[in-house]
């Protein structure tokens, strides 16, 4: 079925978080979300979101979507002509930041469209099969040894998860130390653990640091240097042992490229909302799984399980649990597994007294 773009429709949220998400460069209280549909002359309607950081992020995005909008009126909502054409449209501006994040929502809703039009879940729209299982991660949000004790605890019971992440570097090594000594305290050792440096630290700091945790066992060691610093990247994975996870950061699916092609990490982790979309994704780890990388997601779990269950050399789902409290319905975790479900579409969908109740 051919769809056409009646309507793009963009609501703001705020939603407040348990814990605040803490890292070693700040603290993030709450999850602001761009809500985008598209809706179709035909009736079907695509939906995802985008996490916009910051209130100012958030009105940025939604002030990008609400100009984007009557000029994309009567466009073919074709996934990847319409990414085509977007990118064109913005190459003297760039489609970084806002209007990256608002260009690469447009591309979500877009698969989620199509996949609704052909009455598939995302992931068989992709070539991968509904019903199966992806392995997830939790993420922790506190940086205390005692509330990520606490915390970690609570998302083993409660997902059963097998393998956590945690943040660190927001004091010296003693400090990261004690940090991941509380979470495994506090879980055992069968629980794999990783830990993120938030780009905290220089080559110098990173090389120091990470001598001392390679005696720990980590499943992997995240974004430990800025993302743009890729000769940094490529002569920190020739110096230590724990496998370094990046790629949160790339912008497009040429950054990607470019990121393999410096061997400047040993693990990849692209965020769907900020490489392209699923668009962007699919390049993106086309290049990533052709260099053997293993390929985990970055946030987005309820859109990022479908691609995952479609990628070759898939190894991790990301849970921040950051959206619970605005989809209908939410996730459930069992054993450390998300099942994909079987419904059209991504899954994404939100309850309207949430979205009422966290409109901004």
């Amino acid at each position: 079925m051919t769809l056409t773009l009646r309507e793009l429709r963009v609501r703001a949220v705020d939603v407040p978080m348990a814990r605040p998400l803490q890292t070693a460069v700040g603290v993030i209280p709450s999850t602001p979300l761009a809500l985008i549909d598209l809706v179709s002359e035909e009736g079907v309607t695509g939906t995802t979101y985008v996490f916009c950081y910051t209130p100012p992020g958030l009105a940025a995005v939604v002030a990008a979507l609400r100009e984007l909008g009557p000029a994309l009126a009567g466009t073919d909502l074709a996934p990847v002509p319409l990414w085509t054409r977007l990118r064109a449209r913005f190459r003297l501006l760039g489609t970084n930041g806002a209007i990256g994040l608002a260009l690469n929502g447009i591309d979500m809703a877009a698969w989620d469209a199509a996949a609704r039009a052909a009455d598939l879940p995302l992931v068989e729209l992709l070539g991968g099969r509904a019903g199966g299982t992806v392995t997830a991660y939790g993420s922790l949000k506190s940086m205390r040894p005692e509330d990520l004790a606490e915390e970690a605890a609570e998302r083993v019971a409660e997902g059963g998860f097998r393998h956590l992440k945690l943040k660190i570097g927001a004091t010296d090594v003693a400090g990261d130390l004690a940090a991941i000594a509380a979470v495994r305290d506090a879980v055992g050792d069968d629980v794999a653990l990783m830990v993120d440096y938030n780009q905290s630290l220089t080559l110098t700091e990173a090389l120091a640091r990470i001598r001392v945790l390679d005696e720990l066992g980590l499943a992997w060691i995240e974004e430990p240097l800025p993302a743009e610093d890729l000769d940094g990247y490529a002569r920190l994975c020739a110096a230590v042992q724990t496998p370094i996870q990046a790629g949160e950061s790339w912008w497009s699916p040429e950054e990607a490229a470019r990121s393999v092609a410096a061997r400047a990490s040993d693990l990849v982790m692209p965020d769907v909302a900020r490489v392209g979309g699923v668009t962007g994704w699919l390049r993106a780890v086309a290049v990533a799984g052709a260099a053997g990388l293993r390929i985990s997601t970055h946030v987005y779990p309820e859109v990022s399980a479908h691609l995952l269950a479609a990628t070759p050399g898939a190894h991790l789902l990301e849970d921040l649990d950051k959206t619970r409290p605005l989809l209908d319905p939410a996730l459930v975790y069992t054993g450390g597994e998300l099942t994909l479900p079987s419904t059209p579409g991504s899954g994404v969908a939100f309850d309207p007294d949430a979205v009422e109740r966290f409109s901004v």
